[in-house]
C-alpha cells in the first residue's frame, strides 16, 4: 500500500495534459475494441479455432469484450486505472501471443504490442491528476 501511495504522489507531481490525453485515448481504444469484438464474435471464434481453444471460445467471445468495454471506460475516465490495466495485461498478452503464434497480421500485432506497452505504463503511472480518482481523493 505504501508503494502505491508513493507512486501516486510521484505521478501527481509529474502529471501533464498529454499523458492524460494518452490515457483517455488508450481507454477509448480499448472501448472501441470491445465494441468491435461484440459485433464480430465470429471473427474471434475463427481466430481461436486453429489453436484448439473451443473451450475458451465462450470466454473469448463473451468475457473479453466485456473487460475491454468496462476497463476501457474506467481507464478513459481515470477510475481504478491500475486495476483495469492489471486486468488487461493477460488479455493483451494473449492477443500478442495469438498474433505471434497464428497468422501474423502486422496491424493487429502492432496494436496488441502498443496496447500492452501502454497498459504496463499506466499500471505504473496510474490515473494522473486529471482523473476521477484524483477528484475523489481530493474530496475526502
Amino acid at each position: 500500500m505504501e508503494q502505491i501511495v508513493r507512486m501516486n504522489k510521484w505521478a501527481n507531481a509529474h502529471t501533464n495534459i498529454p499523458i492524460d490525453l494518452l490515457r483517455v485515448a488508450f481507454g477509448a481504444f480499448l472501448f472501441y475494441k470491445g465494441l468491435f469484438f461484440v459485433n464480430s464474435s465470429a471473427f474471434i471464434a475463427e481466430i481461436a479455432q486453429p489453436f484448439g481453444l473451443e473451450g475458451l471460445s465462450y470466454f473469448t467471445i463473451q468475457i473479453v469484450p466485456m473487460f475491454h468495454i468496462v476497463g476501457g471506460l474506467l481507464i478513459a475516465i481515470g477510475l481504478l486505472t491500475r486495476l483495469s490495466a492489471a486486468i488487461h495485461l493477460p488479455l493483451l498478452g494473449g492477443a500478442l501471443a495469438v498474433n505471434l503464434i497464428g497468422t501474423i497480421d502486422a496491424s493487429n500485432l502492432i496494436q496488441a504490442g502498443a496496447a500492452l506497452v501502454l497498459c504496463l505504463f499506466f499500471l505504473a503511472y496510474g490515473s494522473g491528476k486529471h482523473s476521477v480518482d484524483y477528484r475523489l481523493k481530493m474530496n475526502q
